[in-house]
């Protein structure tokens, strides 16, 4: 498909969805979720792959449903995307609503930026659109789409609430410039990474090649490192924007040491969040794909 087609299948998508009543957006997305992974069968085997990975106890009826609960969360974010035009301050309570933000709050009277820790869990997309449009804007780290003409779509829906992107080749001078001047970076930190961009910290009991940007920028430049995720809470018929108290930060005078220390942290906590809502986290990415020296490969069709 032509990257004009891909364009325009996506604006009309997105069009169509943000036209719809809340409810019957979320439904039709979620069955067109169910459809889309129904149709992937490399995604369902890595899905249920990592389910038994990181829950090696569990039945399989038990991992059937939280994939089933992660595709239907799927579908409701693409519908929460679609609708991002129509949420604004005034009605943002409506659908987020904010927890544990003094949190956030006293990462940022710390005074040397925030760094937001955060993964694909939950509604992430709604997370820092909706945390924008209660009066704090971010930067957000960013991969450009192969897709120009989608790239510069996405990026102008998560815009506008007020956030802006940081992208990779743009990454290291623009971080330290924002959290010079008290700002806050949101990073996603919990995808697989290149041996030469990571280290490999435990992630459920299996090393896992993750990022150190969020602990060699945390380290250099004082910021605080506040977690923060969006999960639908059933019971209020809402997402919490939750927020927990800023991670303090490993200092050994061992540079590298400190570098893989604090990175574990980081991911101890996103492996904590992901235990809570294990429903709400992506688990159809290969997260532990890259394996360390001498390792065979983990996932034996990939």
């Amino acid at each position: 498909m032509s990257d004009w087609l891909q364009y325009a299948a996506l604006w009309f998508t997105v069009k169509s969805l943000g036209m719809l009543p809340r409810p019957f957006a979320r439904w039709k997305a979620s069955i067109a979720a169910h459809i889309c992974f129904a149709c992937l069968p490399k995604l369902r085997k890595t899905a249920a792959f990592n389910l038994r990975l990181a829950f090696p106890d569990w039945d399989e009826k038990k991992r059937r449903q939280v994939m089933r609960g992660m595709v239907r969360n799927l579908g409701w974010m693409a519908a929460e995307f679609a609708r991002l035009p129509k949420y604004t301050k005034e009605n943002i309570e409506q659908f987020v609503i904010l927890d544990g933000h003094e949190n956030f709050l006293a990462g940022k009277q710390r005074g040397k930026g925030v760094i937001y820790l955060t993964g694909h869990i939950g509604a992430w997309e709604l997370s820092s659109f909706a945390h924008a449009l209660y009066g704090f804007p971010l930067h957000y780290m960013a991969r450009p789409i192969d897709n120009p003409r989608i790239d510069a779509f996405v990026n102008r829906y998560r815009g506008l609430s007020g956030n802006t992107p940081i992208f990779k080749n743009e990454s290291a001078r623009a971080m330290l410039k924002v959290l010079k001047e008290q700002g806050t970076v949101g990073i996603l930190a919990d995808q697989n990474t290149m041996p030469q961009e990571g280290v490999f910290v435990d992630f459920f009991g299996t090393p896992a090649c993750t990022s150190t940007g969020i602990a060699r920028v945390a380290l250099h430049t004082d910021a605080a490192v506040v977690p923060g995720y969006c999960y639908w809470d059933p019971a209020m018929r809402k997402y919490r924007l939750r927020f927990e108290p800023p991670v303090e930060l490993i200092r050994t005078g061992d540079a590298d040491r400190d570098i893989l220390e604090n990175t574990q942290r980081f991911t101890k906590i996103i492996e904590e969040i992901v235990r809570q809502h294990p429903e709400q986290w992506v688990w159809l990415h290969a997260r532990w794909k890259t394996r360390p020296p001498g390792e065979g490969k983990l996932y034996p069709f990939l």
